[in-house]
């Protein structure tokens, strides 16, 4: 894609998905079809999360500043990009109210009351709420915002370290199938210490890499240990009688989670979408003629409801306007499947099938329609899965060098493979090369360490 950025700005406003004019930068609107495509996503998320044991909860929106100031290390993090909240009407607030930029302060706080003993853990909940964070870099729809609308925070509490650890596992695990399910592939990688989340132990984060070459954080997951429970008093009694601190996770995704929908499946024509989050997996397409007019709407009618019964989420485009516009208007929406109705087709028995991933188009009996659509959608979120992954491999370069190669070589190489091809570089791990300096030498970000087949390697990349 020659002009990723005007492609996606296009794309948001065309297919509308999301519309950016609100009047405050870094502010946008959810139109209908981009809130479905939303609110398919998170339920697969809820789903993999409930499954688990995750239960879903909303806490308030404002924290009062003493709350949001009791975690120094965390609100450090965070503290330039906090929105405050002064004045009730006319009338100064005594404690001033802050937009939760996370909620780690105000869920914490209240853990403190529902947590006595060890049988009151462990506790594994979840919210789907809008944070604000004041960004003043350059903003971008559904990637940098000042106000998330898709905050997809969950918090865990544990009686002991070895529970914590493996409920981090239990993350990378929801989010490995989640990001599986979507069809974005993803490089997981352990944070540099001074990359981590404000007041974790670690950060293991998975990143992704768009189509203009840059890599993208869409999904963290942090073991915060004992560090906020000490600050909060989340003390339990434990099954010997002593106490103990209770140790603590947290993990999130954002709106950018749909920008890679958006980003990683999408061609010239408009969006692809995977069939388990499209808004609309199959339009139907009645072929108009004259005097056939009634047997083919019939027919479109008898179809949409054969489709309808057995769960698709199917839509007969019944607009008095050519089937060319029709095909181009379903085309830049990602609609998987389109079925075309024709008084030939009726004759024959048969009915004309489209596939948006491939441009494929193919006659099935009528009978076969239920079976063959079902199976179709299958086939195509397997393919842009796979496609995908492919053209992830493409974006990642593996750099060797000897032990004896100087610093500046491996900057000069680095440099040279972000400038031409961007994507992830992976270079086998050495702690030579593994601190900030490193970083600010080849002007790109140290992602983490990841393993990568069968090696480790500090992965590194220009990012938003």
């Amino acid at each position: 894609m020659e002009n990723f950025s005007q492609w996606y700005s296009e794309i948001l406003e065309r297919a509308e998905i999301y519309d950016v004019r609100y009047p405050i930068k870094g502010c946008g609107v959810y139109l209908p079809y981009g809130f479905k495509i939303r609110r398919y996503t998170l339920d697969i998320l809820r789903g993999l999360l409930e499954e688990r044991g995750h239960e879903e909860v909303l806490f308030p929106l404002l924290i009062p500043e003493d709350l949001l100031a009791k975690e120094g290390e965390h609100i450090k993090g965070f503290e330039d990009e906090v929105f405050w909240v002064t004045h009730g009407g006319r009338k100064p607030l005594e404690v001033k109210l802050a937009l939760r930029p996370t909620s780690e302060t105000a869920i914490y706080y209240m853990m403190k009351l529902w947590i006595k003993v060890h049988k009151d853990l462990p506790i594994k909940i979840y919210q789907v709420v809008n944070t604000f964070r004041y960004e003043t870099k350059h903003t971008r729809p559904l990637i940098r915002l000042r106000e998330i609308m898709t905050f997809k925070e969950a918090h865990t509490a544990h009686a002991t370290r070895e529970d914590a650890e493996n409920q981090v596992g239990e993350a990378i695990d929801i989010y490995r199938e989640f990001f599986h399910e979507l069809g974005i592939p993803v490089i997981i990688s352990r944070r540099p210490e001074w990359d981590k989340f404000p007041g974790a132990e670690y950060t293991v984060a998975f990143d992704t890499v768009f189509p203009d070459g840059r890599v993208i954080q869409i999904g963290t997951v942090h073991n915060l240990g004992q560090n906020f429970s000490r600050t909060f008093d989340l003390e339990f009694e434990t099954l010997e009688g002593g106490k103990d601190y209770v140790y603590q996770t947290c993990y999130g995704i954002s709106d950018r989670v749909i920008a890679s929908i958006i980003a990683i499946h999408g061609d010239e024509r408009g969006l692809i979408l995977p069939p388990n989050v499209a808004p609309i997996q199959v339009v139907i397409i009645p072929l108009l003629f004259k005097g056939k007019r009634e047997i083919v709407e019939r027919k479109a009618e008898e179809l949409y409801k054969l489709l309808k019964e057995i769960g698709i989420r199917v839509e007969i485009d019944k607009r008095d306007i050519r089937p060319g516009r029709k095909f181009h208007h379903w085309e830049l929406r990602g609609v998987p499947v389109r079925i075309e109705v024709g008084p030939k087709d009726i004759e024959d028995k048969v009915v004309t099938l489209y596939r948006r991933d491939t441009g494929e188009k193919y006659k099935i009996k009528e009978e076969d329609i239920k079976g063959e659509v079902l199976d179709l959608l299958e086939r195509i979120g397997k393919n842009m899965r796979e496609r995908a992954e492919g053209r992830m491999k493409g974006y990642i370069t593996l750099l060797d060098y000897k032990e004896d190669t100087s610093i500046e070589e491996i900057v000069g190489r680095v440099k040279e493979i972000l400038k031409k091809k961007r994507g992830i570089v992976l270079i086998p791990f050495s702690g030579k090369i593994y601190n900030e300096d490193f970083e600010e030498k080849v002007e790109a970000s140290i992602l983490g360490v990841t393993e990568y087949n069968g090696g480790k390697y500090i992965a590194v990349g220009r990012t938003y």
